[in-house]
């Protein structure tokens, strides 16, 4: 203790000033880190919840006596603790889904409850349930759905039910999400068809129907990628990756229409009925004579008279023939190629020199003939059609690298690190090197320069004479030299009374340069000091 109290009386003021204010600047870094230290790192807990839900999560928070952040609409917590009060909040059914479902129905009771009422409940929970499994998928954060349902009334037609969705996601959706939320309330609704399902997006808007008059434009562009890469990977199988560059325009239908036909064949018939009639006749006659008694007679008493008898038949038949009749009925929908137009660039063929040089050696035309009928036969190219295919071999020209090259760094093979501790050590590190270099080394300077060997200002009186050195010229160093002898040259010259003090002084500097230094420092630093 005594040693410091020496230590710090011997110090000048503005050394004293510096230990001081180091001392302090240090005492508020490992400060400040304390508490950086015992913060928590807040980790993201639930984002995008609406109002009620949000509430009753804070609620949760603030009864369990967990420290929370918001910030907008996320709500962040300690990181080591997030997963467990994600499981926690779970247990407690939170955070609550933004539709009720069919736990509607339980709080109705047969008494004083109308089939309206039921209805609309009904309605309501389906919609609910509907909310509730679109937004199982992880891309969708909110969900309201709305279903049109026809009253029944007697006398009056059911009107087709219609409904419409309304989502909010991350990036959007895709017609293909779009597509299966149409189906899927569809499928839970009766009498319900996907073309009447309304899907929104709340950053792209209304999503197209695959059967509107929109639909071609995004198929065109899928059909005319899917053409353009089953070219490229055809052609990079011969020519390179990179060779060849395609392009694709397909020309779609984009009307609806539908066709009836009616066919008749007056050359076929065919017999559909037929009429057959048999007809059959008997008549009997007597010849004319006079009337007499004999014609009284019985038949046969009287005389015999001449007589005839004629029978008769016939055949008729009716056959009803049937023409030959054919009807088509045609639908032809969006998306039938009207026309396709493809181009093609191939890039010539590399040749390396003996002395490295590069050069392009053109194709030959039996190759590009090749190259085009395989090409014509991948996209499926009808000249009929007014389908076009253009094939040309052009050198491409070399492209330089852009951006630079991405490496691993030298601590990729250390894992994930956290940055916050990262920030400590290094603010750590600082504050002990200022420590060692302003506190530290000048204090330990200036108790080296007070109790090494230090001589007095030489005499201005006789500046050959110098302070501290004996009558014989031998330095008087306390504490570090008492030999007499070891002072003395090789001849024994330095030793002797006369000659030449200058020499003298040069030759004790050559042979003593650790001492003469620590002599020069030390009148420096007096002279530095105020009076």
């Amino acid at each position: 203790m005594q040693n410091l109290v020496t230590i710090w009386q011997n110090l000048g003021l503005r050394r004293q000033i510096i230990v001081v204010g180091a001392t302090l600047a240090m005492f508020l870094a490992i400060l400040g880190l304390a508490r950086s230290a015992a913060e928590p790192q807040m980790a993201l807990l639930y984002s995008g919840l609406d109002r009620a839900a949000s509430g009753d999560v804070i609620a949760a928070l603030e009864q369990s006596g967990t420290a929370y952040a918001i910030d907008g609409d996320a709500i962040f917590v300690d990181g080591a603790q997030r997963d467990s009060l994600r499981m926690t909040l779970a247990a407690q059914g939170l955070p609550a889904n933004s539709g009720t479902g069919y736990e509607l129905l339980d709080s109705l009771s047969g008494f004083g409850t109308t089939s309206q009422m039921f209805d609309a409940a009904y309605w309501r929970a389906k919609e609910g349930e509907l909310a509730r499994t679109i937004l199982s998928n992880p891309a969708i954060r909110s969900a309201r759905v709305h279903i049109a349902q026809g009253a029944n009334q007697p006398f009056t037609p059911d009107a087709a039910p219609s409904a419409s969705v309304t989502v909010t996601s991350g990036g959007g959706l895709t017609p293909e999400q779009a597509k299966a939320i149409r189906h899927l309330v569809a499928a839970a609704v009766l009498n319900l068809q996907p073309e009447d399902v309304a899907v929104v997006d709340s950053l792209r808007g209304l999503m197209p129907n695959e059967d509107d008059a929109l639909s071609p434009g995004p198929a065109a562009a899928s059909r005319a990628e899917e053409i353009k890469r089953n070219v490229e990977r055809l052609l990079s199988a011969h020519v390179g990756t990179g060779k060849a560059i395609v392009e694709v325009a397909v020309d779609l239908v984009t009307e609806r229409e539908t066709v009836t036909e009616s066919r008749i064949d007056p050359q076929e018939r065919v017999a559909i009925s037929t009429d057959t009639e048999e007809n059959t006749g008997s008549t009997e006659g007597t010849n004319g004579g006079a009337v007499t008694v004999a014609s009284n007679l019985p038949e046969g008493a009287g005389g015999a008279n001449g007589g005839s008898k004629s029978q008769t038949s016939g055949t008729r038949e009716q056959v009803n023939y049937e023409v030959s009749q054919t009807q088509r009925e045609v639908l032809r929908l969006p998306g039938d190629i009207r026309k396709l137009s493809v181009a093609v660039i191939v890039d010539g063929i590399d040749l390396v020199a003996a002395d490295g040089t590069l050069s392009k050696q053109p194709r030959s035309a039996e190759e590009l003939a090749s190259l085009q009928e395989l090409v014509s036969s991948a996209v499926g190219l009808d000249p009929a059609r007014g389908d076009v295919l253009t094939l040309k071999e052009l050198d491409f020209q070399p492209v330089g690298v852009q951006g630079t090259l991405v490496e691993a760094g030298l601590l990729a093979g250390l894992g994930p690190i956290n940055l916050m501790q990262v920030i400590q050590l290094a603010v750590l590190s600082l504050v002990a090197l200022v420590l060692g270099l302003f506190v530290l080394r000048p204090i330990l300077t200036s108790r080296q320069a007070e109790t090494g060997l230090m001589l007095p200002a030489p005499d201005a009186a006789d500046p050959l004479a110098l302070p501290g050195f004996g009558a014989e010229g031998f330095p008087v160093l306390d504490g570090v030299i008492d030999d007499y002898d070891s002072l003395m040259s090789g001849d024994g010259s330095l030793g002797q009374t006369g000659g030449d003090p200058i020499e003298r002084l040069r030759r004790l500097i050559d042979e003593r340069q650790a001492e003469s230094i620590e002599i020069l420092r030390g009148w420096m630093e007096e002279n530095e000091e105020p009076a």
